[in-house]
């Protein structure tokens, strides 16, 4: 078969490229540019290198193809819109499905390949004419929650190399080779923005309003920068120092309130940051929407959290209410939740677009 592996320097998706060659197909690697940066604080150029040491190394052809429009359009305007809104997104899932699984695989096609690969450490069942979705035999490096709003179409034409490998191995693979990129570092975070100031990269997109920090008392206990720089359970970056009658405990971000561009703080874990249940919005079901209204599963509501014992209660098509069995720490609108089966199959994800607590529910 010939397969279309999409490249990107680091040394998941190179060893997932050898894998596949070693299992005697055709392999192709395409490398994605979707950030396109003056100032040269972008890795592009040097991610690409990588790719031209691994590919050749490896003993394939390599494209490079530039998506930047495409991850404008798609996602980064999404990205700045969610922040307006004082939401906190996670532009990475749907990077995945508008521009690694959207135009990544039409070029794929236009190549002549038969399958699409990826260094993902995610799990595809195919099981009565139906693409499931499941976490990846390591769970630690399991990232099948950034995949979750992929659609039946996308699943079924993507390979992953590395669903039953631990990263341990990969590494060793690498090292085995010789290949340049063998110990790289992880990538972590948003590409676009990389090791930058996220303040400083924000706020060339979005003017900053400043306004009071204000505890749970109602006293104004600082100035915030702006309350898109924020999210909640946040300790780090308030710069909110000593101040009579505190208690000494840490501040954690509360709450904001977007109209009065107040930032709410709380000194200490306050119980109105601990929530009961989430409704969600723009739900992609995986691999359909389950006949029952009412069921029992797992939810992360985001990336590293354990999986957390729920019930969710389908309201229509893309919506859905998630009530934990234990209270959750920082739910945020914006972020996504995932849903999972005992055995790790993923249902599916969707928008977190209010969380609330019992008292609360109408």
């Amino acid at each position: 078969m010939k397969i279309v592996v999409g490249v990107s320097g680091g040394v998941d998706s190179a060893v997932a490229a050898y894998l596949l060659k070693q299992q005697g197909h055709e392999v192709i690697g395409l490398f994605m540019v979707n950030w396109e940066e003056k100032d040269g604080t972008c890795t592009a150029e040097e991610d690409f290198e990588d790719v031209k040491r691994g590919c050749n190394k490896i003993g394939i052809p390599y494209f490079s193809v530039n998506y930047a429009k495409e991850y404008y359009d798609r996602v980064f305007t999404y990205f700045l819109d969610e922040y307006k809104k004082g939401r906190t997104p996670n532009p990475d899932v749907l990077c995945n499905r508008e521009v690694k699984f959207g135009p990544f695989l039409e070029q794929a096609k236009k190549l002549g390949a038969d399958y699409i690969a990826t260094g993902h450490y995610a799990k595809k069942i195919v099981k009565d004419g139906k693409v499931y979705l499941a976490k990846a035999d390591d769970l630690n490096k399991d990232q099948s929650y950034f995949l979750n709003q992929l659609s039946q179409a996308q699943l079924a034409s993507v390979i992953f190399p590395l669903e039953n490998i631990e990263k341990p191995e990969v590494r060793r693979i690498a090292n085995e080779l010789e290949l340049s990129n063998a110990n790289k570092k992880d990538s972590t975070g948003i590409c676009f923005i990389g090791e930058r100031n996220f303040k400083k990269f924000l706020k060339e997109f979005l003017p900053a309003q400043p306004g009071d920090i204000v505890d749970t008392e109602g006293r104004v206990v600082g100035q915030h920068d702006g309350l898109m720089y924020y999210t909640l359970g946040q300790r780090r970056g308030l710069n909110i120092g000593g101040m009579k009658g505190g208690n000494g405990e840490r501040w954690f971000v509360l709450k904001k309130d977007i109209e009065k561009n107040i930032l709410y703080v709380s000194q200490g874990e306050d119980d109105e940051l601990f929530t009961d249940g989430l409704y969600a919005t723009d739900f992609n079901w995986i691999p359909e929407k389950p006949k029952e209204k009412e069921f029992e599963c797992f939810a992360k509501t985001r990336y590293r959290q354990p999986d957390q014992a729920c019930k969710v209660t389908i309201i229509n098509d893309t919506e859905i209410k998630v009530d934990f069995a234990e209270k959750q720490r920082a739910v945020t609108p914006g972020q996504f939740v995932v849903l999972y089966s005992e055995d790790g199959i993923c249902y599916g994800g969707g928008i977190i677009d209010k969380a609330f607590s019992c008292k609360e529910k109408k």
